[in-house]
């Protein structure tokens, strides 16, 4: 196959109005396939679909379970079945334990893991019924170890790969494909507001790049940077007193 193609037909991409989403969505299209793409911000898809035919807008919030249904339902009557699902949508908000919120942990997960949740259970019976799809849930690296001001982000991304794993056993004796992509720092709209040094950051169209070929090869993990994602696997598996005490000696802002 070549990299200027793409096996799939109907692909599904969510948080598709900015950053990694939109890339993805452009890129697909690029290579043939009919590429929908979602997000609440009616306006900034129909942009999006003016940068090519294949691109069809379909607004949804992900943390509204009817919504999600409805769409996934238009979306197989008007475009026809879901052969690859990207969800990718997600926020981020650096918090730590001074100005602590319920409200900011409780958003971070309705978008990052419920919306996963919603938009698979619109999709995933019909795939299961079909014995053919693709679903790739967009976690992080940040999921591996928790790390300052991830306090509202990391649990929810922790929780989708947990997701990822516990559905791949069964799906792999459906026939299904299930991969978890996580990402390092990337140059989006989300991240430009950290304050702090994020090494090893790249574009995002160099990560729609990376999911791409990972998908394509039938990964289960697509992780990228390698330089992040080692760095961060290493840490799982650093004893808790030399892991806080690195962080707390060269990865903690004071104050």
């Amino acid at each position: 196959m070549s990299a200027k193609t793409t096996p799939w037909k109907v692909i599904w991409v969510t948080g598709a109005s900015t950053g990694i989403g939109r890339d993805l969505a452009v890129k697909l299209a690029q290579q043939g396939a009919t590429v929908v793409a979602s997000a609440r911000s009616a306006d900034k898809l129909a942009d999006l679909a003016k940068l090519h035919a294949s691109i069809v807008p379909v607004p949804v919030d992900v943390t509204d379970l009817k919504a999600v249904r409805t769409a996934a339902a238009h979306i197989r009557s008007t475009v026809g079945e879901i052969d690859l699902a990207i969800l990718n949508a997600g926020v981020w908000q650096p918090l730590g334990a001074r100005g602590f919120e319920a409200e900011r942990t409780i958003r971070s997960m309705d978008v990052n893991y419920n919306g996963v949740v919603h938009s698979l259970d619109a999709i995933l019976a019909p795939m299961i019924a079909r014995g053919k799809g693709h679903l790739a849930l967009v976690s992080s690296v940040a999921a591996y170890r928790g790390l300052p001001k991830g306090v509202a982000y990391a649990p929810t991304k922790a929780a989708v790969i947990a997701l990822a794993e516990s559905l791949k056993h069964d799906l792999d004796r459906m026939g299904l494909t299930i991969s978890v992509i996580n990402p390092g720092f990337v140059d989006t709209p989300m991240t430009k507001i950290n304050k702090f040094p994020m090494p090893f950051l790249i574009t995002s169209d160099e990560a729609a790049d990376r999911m791409i070929s990972g998908l394509k090869k039938g990964k289960y993990e697509i992780a990228f940077p390698w330089q992040t994602n080692a760095l961060m696997k290493l840490a799982r598996f650093t004893p808790n007193r030399v892991f806080f005490w690195f962080v707390r000696t060269f990865l903690t802002p004071p104050g």
